[in-house]
């Protein structure tokens, strides 16, 4: 299938996004569906995520959360951020292993060490405090509902870990969301949930406890809220399991994984 895709900026300039959707509908209205990133960006993966929802017959956009009045900061420029995914991939630990941390950086080539130390911190203070990205969100949401591709009011959001806790966070404020799906990310704080307006799909790894732990007072806490929430749990399946660049892709999780969220979005979504 033919796309258009292109990079746009939006809110006179201070945020970016990735916008992909099917060329061959171009006069036809779409459902929009905003993909949330990872930590690492809108990278490759990301990319390919949005193109695999156009292909479906989306409009899809994907905010660069770390781009910020023209350009990212030289720590989380894509080069920097993929370093530290390598380094993640070799020692899943150093988020929050000191020692752990350290070791990792000692084998990497001495050039290297100081930039990818660097990007690790730069990393965790901009994703510890989730609540300043879902003013981008919000303004990604309100540009693409009034593109002349867009079908108004038909609007969704899929994110994958720090992503798919945003997606929850965004649920919680923001009305015109549809529905979200969230891939292991972390419940939205207690006194959020509330005012969550759309249903939700959350898909999470058994072997993900520190995320997955927390699903079951989630899903009781919107249930006596009386809130739409469904969700999977894959035996065997880690964190980060839908992630096909990384070691922690599992094939047989992530087939009925995608078959959920394409069967869920349009559901909700598509008259």
């Amino acid at each position: 299938m033919e796309l258009t895709t292109e990079w746009i900026t939006y809110s006179s300039g201070r945020h970016a996004a990735l916008s992909v959707r099917p060329t061959a509908a171009e006069s036809t209205p779409l459902p929009i569906v905003v993909v949330v990133q990872e930590a690492w960006g809108v990278d490759a993966y990301i990319q390919d995520i949005a193109a695999r929802l156009a292909t479906a017959g989306y409009a899809v956009m994907a905010p660069d959360l770390y781009w910020s009045d023209g350009e990212r900061p030289e720590a989380l420029t894509p080069d920097r951020t993929a370093a530290v995914k390598r380094l993640l991939d070799v020692a899943p630990g150093v988020w929050s292993d000191a020692a752990q941390r350290d070791a990792a950086l000692q084998e990497l080539p001495e050039d290297e060490r100081e930039p990818v130390a660097e990007t690790l911190t730069e990393l965790a203070a901009s994703l510890a405090n989730l609540d300043v990205y879902t003013g981008t969100l919000r303004a990604a949401v309100a540009y693409a509902l009034e593109q002349p591709f867009t079908r108004t009011q038909s609007l969704g959001s899929i994110g994958f870990c720090v992503g798919g806790a945003l997606v929850g966070r965004l649920a919680s404020i923001e009305p015109r969301m549809g529905c979200g799906v969230i891939f292991y990310g972390a419940p939205p704080p207690a006194e959020q949930r509330a005012g969550i307006t759309c249903p939700l799909l959350g898909l999470y790894g058994g072997e993900d406890d520190r995320i997955t732990s927390q699903v079951p007072e989630f899903a009781a806490s919107l249930e006596a809220l009386g809130k739409q929430f469904e969700y999977h749990v894959y035996p065997g399946a880690p964190h980060a399991f839908f992630n096909d660049t990384r070691a922690s892709y599992r094939v047989d999780a992530s087939r009925n994984a995608w078959a959920q969220t394409l069967g869920f979005l349009a559901r909700h979504l598509v008259p």
